[in-house]
């Protein structure tokens, strides 16, 4: 055999691995997407269909976290961001006049975290974690109380770690939890609900389903709360 055939016979068997590699790649690539296809439709099935319902601000769920009067006949729902300051205020606000209002009141909070607010998620995430351990409404109150702290660290989690621990939550538990997707699925429901109720900010505030402006003071709340009931 020649020189020259050689080299023929060497660049014919080099095209032919190369048509045979790119055959076994396109095989693959189409045993890929069969398992893949099922794996995406399954993981968005169980975002859009396996969280909790997307209530609108008048109705009241079994994943709702409330506290005030179960039968009180006024419902007061707040759509909230844990990292929000105007939020803050109107949980100080509603916390001053809560003794005069909780009998009268069945108060609802929804998740609303905003994308400008960096660690409001995290934070959704911490209060829903600490819920099934039955803390919700401790971690709650935590988080706007120490809002103006954990808001100005680089990474908030090892506050939010000691906040679980003064709570005496089981941080393992906790942990898993938080990345769950029946914790971020309740987030989100309550975010698709108050959209559709007509939130574009927050904190937003709803007596019996309807929106009320946000009241500046207690005083001011106390007075929608009474009005409400005549």
């Amino acid at each position: 055999m020649s020189k020259k055939e050689e080299q023929r016979k060497i660049r014919e068997e080099k095209q032919a691995a190369a048509r045979r590699k790119e055959k076994f790649n396109a095989l693959a690539l189409k045993v890929g997407m069969v398992i893949l296809i099922p794996l995406v439709l399954s993981v968005l099935y169980q975002g859009l269909f396996s969280g909790p319902p997307a209530l609108p601000p008048d109705l009241v769920g079994d994943a709702d976290h409330v506290r005030g009067n179960p039968d009180a006949p006024v419902t007061l729902t707040v759509y909230a961001d844990f990292q929000c300051p105007a939020c803050q205020s109107e949980w100080e606000t509603i916390t001053r006049a809560w003794p005069r209002i909780r009998d009268d009141v069945r108060l609802v909070y929804r998740y609303f975290p905003l994308d400008t607010h960096r660690f409001s998620f995290q934070a959704a995430r911490y209060a829903q974690a600490a819920a099934n351990q039955g803390m919700f409404w401790e971690m709650h109150d935590i988080l706007f109380a120490t809002q103006q702290e954990w808001t100005l660290v680089g990474d908030p989690t090892a506050l939010f770690d000691n906040y679980a621990e003064q709570l005496g939550l089981d941080l393992e538990q906790l942990r898993a939890d938080i990345e769950s997707s029946e914790v971020r699925a309740k987030i989100i429901s309550d975010q698709q609900g108050g959209i559709r109720a007509g939130v574009r900010s927050t904190p937003a505030l709803f007596i019996n389903g309807d929106i009320v402006q946000n009241p500046a003071t207690p005083g001011a709340l106390v007075d929608l709360i009474t009005a409400a009931r005549q």
